[in-house]
């Protein structure tokens, strides 16, 4: 998931040729410390990608996944849909004069975030369908372009789409220039994340597999349309995320990367395949430049996929070890005194 300083020119030319510029310059993830998850990444990598080599993996294989909220961008306080959900709600409140004394839009519009949390998966299923449910796909995708471009995070001050992270920007373009396909498979809404992930990572929307609603076409003013229907279609979260990756992929990958114990599934699946494989979890454990969470939090729980990854064999990346920095735009002595 979700950089003033940046112009949006310059945050791309990031994602996309910061492979070639940093492999010019000898180091293809600059912004990593040396150390052994830095060297686990490229240790790896160069093995699958060397002609020759025992464990060469064919271009057509070279696929990767990338869960997105707390791997891609910021996930804390809360998810960066989840902020959207609210304030959709709190938009269409003069519309919906009911929602004052219904919950739990009543609890979104009083800010009660306790008689909210205790609604459940039931109420927070019912703002969704609410906010996001009777409209066109194009007229979604405008809807939150437009909240997007003026949301700002209540800790930073920045917009979400500022809060991507610089590292793994730069293990993007390093993938991509290794001859990988790379994909976003998230737990948040496909349409969602796609109005922003070629801009933000170089990943086009068709390879974005995320949870959807059902849709259906309709002939509104005389053009056809897609309209999102209030019922659920697909879940891609735990065990949905392999099942989407085989349902849209058709290929099981040979890398996956996520943070939380929603992407274990997923790194389970992908590292038990045949052949060389690599998984990795971002451990946010910097509470000086982003946020320290792991077993304990509602949003972005680690729990499970930290104490198996050694078993496992994957990778964990300590954010506050193993990054230089975390946002683009700013070094760490600027983020530490933010």
């Amino acid at each position: 998931m979700k950089i003033i300083v940046l112009t949006f020119l310059a945050l791309f030319g990031i994602a996309q040729v910061f492979g070639q510029q940093a492999s010019a310059q000898g180091d293809p993830l600059p912004s990593w410390n040396e150390g052994a998850a830095k060297g686990s990444i490229l240790e790896f990598f160069a093995r699958v990608t060397k002609q020759g080599g025992p464990d060469y993996v064919l271009p057509a294989d070279r696929i990767a996944v990338f869960d997105n909220d707390g791997t891609l961008w910021i996930e804390q306080p809360l998810y960066v849909q989840g902020l959207f959900v609210l304030d959709r709600v709190r938009a269409m409140a003069p519309r919906h004069p009911e929602w004052k004394d219904t919950q739990p839009f009543k609890a979104v519009l009083e800010n009660d975030m306790k008689t909210l949390a205790a609604s459940g998966p039931k109420g927070i299923a019912e703002l969704v369908t609410a906010t996001h449910a009777g409209m066109s796909t194009e007229e979604f995708g405008r809807i939150v372009k437009d909240w997007l471009a003026t949301a700002r995070h209540p800790k930073y001050k920045r917009p979400y789409t500022d809060l991507v992270y610089q590292p793994m920007l730069e293990l993007l373009a390093f993938l991509r220039a290794n001859g990988f396909k790379t994909y976003i498979v998230s737990g948040g809404g496909v349409e969602f994340v796609r109005t922003f992930s070629e801009d933000r990572y170089g990943i086009p929307p068709e390879q974005v597999i995320g949870s959807s609603n059902m849709t259906k076409l309709e002939v509104r003013d005389g053009r056809p349309v897609l309209v999102r229907e209030p019922e659920i279609d697909f879940i891609n979260d735990r065990e949905g995320k392999p099942v989407g990756i085989n349902k849209f992929v058709g290929r099981r990958p040979i890398a996956a990367f996520g943070n939380s114990d929603g992407d274990f599934q997923m790194l389970q699946w992908v590292t038990a395949g045949v052949g060389p494989r690599f998984g990795l979890l971002v451990h946010h454990d910097d509470a000086g430049r982003e946020y320290a969470y792991d077993h304990s939090t509602h949003v972005g729980r680690l729990d499970l996929a930290l104490d198996e990854a050694p078993k496992q064999g994957w990778t964990v990346v300590s954010m506050k070890r193993d990054w230089k920095t975390v946002f683009p735009g700013y070094s760490r002595e600027q983020e530490k005194q933010r």
